[in-house]
Order: structure tokens, then C-alpha cells, then sequence
């Protein structure tokens, strides 16, 4: 198919969480003139959670997505403790940090295998049969052993949070539930298992992980936890690297707002986060799995620092190959089995010591931690009768909001010439933004369920030639 002096628009994004559309500008020639990523949903949590109870606040956040809701149940937690002036009890954090690593696990497994596969596997069909249906039909074996591993990061989260979707147990000063040594025993014997099944499937899935020309290489900032330099999901400073490694900042994360501000643009309601002192887009950073990996020294868990270096002898300490999430993601999946083992090996984790009392009382509080997709950050301010007054949320998939605008402009760029386009070149350009996993329900969201939204199709003169509402005006 030859477009020409039109505008393309790939609506929906496929597999993904949530809603986003790419729209293509193709010039008289049919050269590509401009390419956006677009999320025009409206958000609305900020608003939901003002109002209510900071202890309300933990249970209201998961809801923001069915997919990674330990990580704002945690979030959330993290800025209630800090509003309060809470240090929780020590087998409290354990199991806090547990229930993240089951969070870790299944989201990764789920996004590398079940969305981000088919691309990998299926490089060269369209859409109706680039997905995991074709994968489970052509090797059933692999994808068994992959339903079963994120299903034991699942059995994790339930056992800690009370629930596998939207848990309950985390709340100010602590975890509202203890584990018991038969829960740990089955749990411990379930992340060996864990450790089996990653082994097996990582031979598998290792000639995959260095196809970095699929993607663009994508020079930017990148922000992450860090403890001690190392590798860190749940707790910790924060900081910023530049795309050679170059520290740019390291700092606790109450300053999160001297450090990071948002831009906004008329194409989109996802925000564009950036470092202040360089502006926007100088300041472009991008988060998730590569930005840890690119931000720490190194990793504590021996599985997972050992493929970290095998990435870093192949492509640098510092890698802006957008492809290399991918990798990373792998490396996160050892780590979080890993770490699990030795949350569940630590001999405080069944105590009963897991809550912290408090009083309410008025003030502010940041929460910060490392979703699956990158850093997330909740920001509590609360009256005396401890009521939310505001509420600020900087989720994961806005900070790689800019990398998947700028990817996907340069994948068009590379993929479409003199306007011949077709279902695979829209699968491929796509593949730019899976490769950020983005929860796009996390980032934005309607008040009542109904998004209203305009859509209007322009020539390459900027003439529109086409609208398309779902609203009366």
C-alpha cells in the first residue's frame, strides 16, 4: 500500500495495558515528516484520592491498574510512612519487599513472553498472527513453563498482599498480616522452583536478546533506586546518569521536585518528564529496567550480576539501545527470584513484629519505588485530621513518555520510504513502544469511563480532511 501527502494513524497500539494510538505525517513524497505517540485518556486518581483518608490511600491507588497494583499499593505506603513519620518494623519491610518481588516477577514474565515475544519469534507476519497464540501452537512446552513462572510470582503476591490483584496488607507502619513458617516453606520451594524454570527458558531466549538493530539506539537521561550504587526495586535514593554514564544527580526522594520537572504538549495528556537543570528535551530521561541497569554500579545477586556483565562486555556499561529492555527484563527476572529467596531465607520474615502504631496527624509525604516499567512516585499532602489535600503521581510509564514519542518518529523514519507501508511495518513501529511495557491505565485515566476525544485527519498541508468524535459538541 502507497500513502502519500497523508497521515497514518495506528489506533490502537496492540499489545499493551491500556489505550495509545501512533499517528504518522508522510510529506508529497511520501517521506516521513513527523511522528507522535499518543495517550488521550483523561487522568483522574489524583482527584479520586483527595479527599479521602492517607490510610484509604493504599487501597484506592491499586486500582489504577490490574497489572502492577503492588507496585502503588507499595508506593503508596512508602508516602504515607513519610507523611506520618513511620519506620516500619523490620519483618514488615521484608514482606513488603517480597510481595514486590512476586510483582516483579509476573509482570516482567508476563510483558517479555506473552507481548513482547511474538515480535521477537514472529518477526516477520502481521498483526493477526503475531501473538501468542501462534507461540503457544508452534512450542506449548515453552509457554507452559512460562504461564507457570508468572503464576508463582502471583502465589507470591497473594500470600504477602492478601490478594493476587489489588493486595490489602501494606499500610502506614507496616503490613497488616504476617506469614507463617508453612506459607514461607511453600513459597520458599516455589521460588526454587522459579529458579529452574528461569534457567531453562534463559538458553532459550538468549539469541533473541541481541537483535539490538531492530530497534533504534536512543541517546537519554536515566533514573533509578540505588542502595549502596547496586540495583535496587523497593527502597533507596535516587539517581540520575546521563546516556554515557556521567552521574548527573543522587538524591533522597523528598527532593524528587527540585530535580524533575514535566512538560506538557497539545498531543497528548501523558506529561514528558525531564531534569530541570537541562530543560526540555535536554533534560529527556527514560526509566525502567535498561535505566536501572544503566544507573547501577552493579548487582548483589550472583545469577543476575552475571548477565548484567554479559550485556556490559557487548555493549558498554552504559547501553542506549532501546531493544536492550528487552535483556534487561531477563536480568530483573533473575534478580527478583533471587532476592525473593533471600527475603524468604531471612528468619524475621515470619515474625509477628509488623506494624508500627501512629497518630494522624497533618504534613506531606513522598513514596518512591521501582515498578516493573520504572519509578514510580506518589506524593501525599494531608491536613491535621489526616485528609488528603493533594495528591501528585509521576507514574513509570510517563518518564518513558519521550522515549517512545522520539522512537517511534525514528522507526517510521527508518521503515517507511516514498509512502509504501503495510502490516508489518505498522507491527514493527509498534514494537518501539512495547518495548517500554507501558501500563497506559497507570499513566492516565477517564473520570466516569468515557473518554471524549476528537481525532482529526490532516493532509501533508495541515488541511484536516477527516474528524472523528464520540462527543457532541
Amino acid at each position: 500500500m502507497t500513502e502519500k501527502g497523508k497521515t497514518i494513524k495506528i489506533h490502537p497500539v496492540s499489545r499493551v495495558e491500556g489505550h495509545g494510538a501512533i499517528t504518522i505525517q508522510l510529506d508529497a513524497k511520501g517521506e516521513v515528516a513527523d511522528a507522535h505517540f499518543h495517550v488521550m485518556d483523561v487522568r483522574g486518581f489524583e482527584k479520586f484520592m483527595t479527599g479521602r483518608p492517607v490510610e484509604e490511600a493504599q487501597r484506592i491507588a491499586t486500582r489504577m491498574c490490574g497489572i502492577c497494583p503492588v507496585s502503588h499499593h507499595l508506593a503508596s505506603a512508602h508516602a504515607a510512612d513519610a507523611l506520618y513519620g513511620l519506620d516500619p518494623p523490620r519483618p514488615a519491610k521484608l514482606l513488603r519487599e517480597l510481595m514486590h518481588m512476586g510483582q516483579i516477577l509476573h509482570s516482567h514474565v508476563l510483558h517479555f513472553f506473552y507481548l513482547a515475544a511474538p515480535d521477537l519469534l514472529l518477526p516477520d507476519t502481521g498483526p493477526e498472527t503475531r501473538h501468542v497464540v501462534t507461540l503457544l501452537k508452534q512450542n506449548p512446552e515453552l509457554v507452559k513453563k512460562v504461564i507457570r513462572l508468572r503464576q508463582i510470582g502471583q502465589n507470591t503476591i497473594q500470600a504477602v498482599g492478601g490478594r493476587a490483584i489489588h493486595p490489602v496488607t501494606a499500610q502506614p507502619g507496616g503490613i497488616s498480616k504476617p506469614l507463617s513458617e508453612d506459607v514461607r516453606g511453600d513459597l520458599l520451594q516455589q521460588m526454587q522452583e522459579a529458579h529452574g524454570l528461569a534457567t531453562e527458558l534463559l538458553p532459550v531466549v538468549a539469541p533473541l536478546l541481541g537483535k539490538v538493530e531492530l530497534l533504534d539506539e536512543l541517546q537519554s537521561g536515566y533514573l533509578g533506586l540505588v542502595t549502596k550504587g547496586n540495583l535496587e526495586l523497593y527502597n533507596g535514593p535516587l539517581r540520575l546518569v546521563d546516556h554515557d554514564g556521567t552521574r548527573l544527580a543522587e538524591f533522597p526522594v523528598k527532593d524528587y521536585l527540585k530535580h524533575i520537572g514535566e512538560h506538557v504538549t497539545d498531543y497528548s495528556y501523558l506529561k514528558f518528564p525531564f531534569y530541570r537543570p537541562r530543560g526540555w528535551p535536554g533534560g529527556m530521561y527514560r526509566v525502567g529496567p535498561l535505566a536501572r541497569l544503566n544507573v547501577a554500579d552493579s548487582i548483589t545477586t550472583p545469577l543476575a550480576r552475571e548477565e548484567l556483565e554479559k550485556m556490559r562486555a557487548q555493549f558498554g556499561k552504559t547501553m542506549n539501545h532501546t531493544f536492550l529492555y528487552h535483556w534487561a527484563r531477563m536480568v530483573e527476572i533473575l534478580y527478583s527470584i533471587e532476592r525473593g529467596t533471600q527475603l524468604l531465607n531471612d528468619s524475621e520474615i515470619t515474625s509477628d513484629n509488623i506494624m508500627q502504631e501512629f497518630e494522624v496527624r497533618g504534613g506531606q509525604g513522598v513514596g518512591v519505588i521501582e515498578a516493573p516499567r520504572g519509578t514510580l512516585i506518589h506524593h501525599y499532602t494531608a491536613n491535621d485530621e489526616g485528609i488528603l489535600t493533594n495528591v501528585n503521581l509521576i507514574v513509570s510509564t510517563v518518564g518513558n513518555n519521550g522515549g517512545m514519542d522520539q522512537g517511534v518518529l525514528n522507526m517510521a523514519r527508518r521503515l517507511i520510504k516514498n509512502g509504501v507501508v503495510n502490516p508489518i511495518i505498522y507491527s514493527n513501529i509498534e514494537m518501539v513502544v512495547r518495548a517500554y511495557d507501558p501500563c497506559l491505565s497507570c499513566a492516565v485515566h477517564s473520570v466516569n469511563g468515557q473518554i471524549a476525544m476528537r481525532i482529526e485527519v490532516l493532509n501533508h498541508l495541515g488541511e484536516t480532511v477527516q474528524v472523528h468524535q464520540n462527543f457532541d459538541e
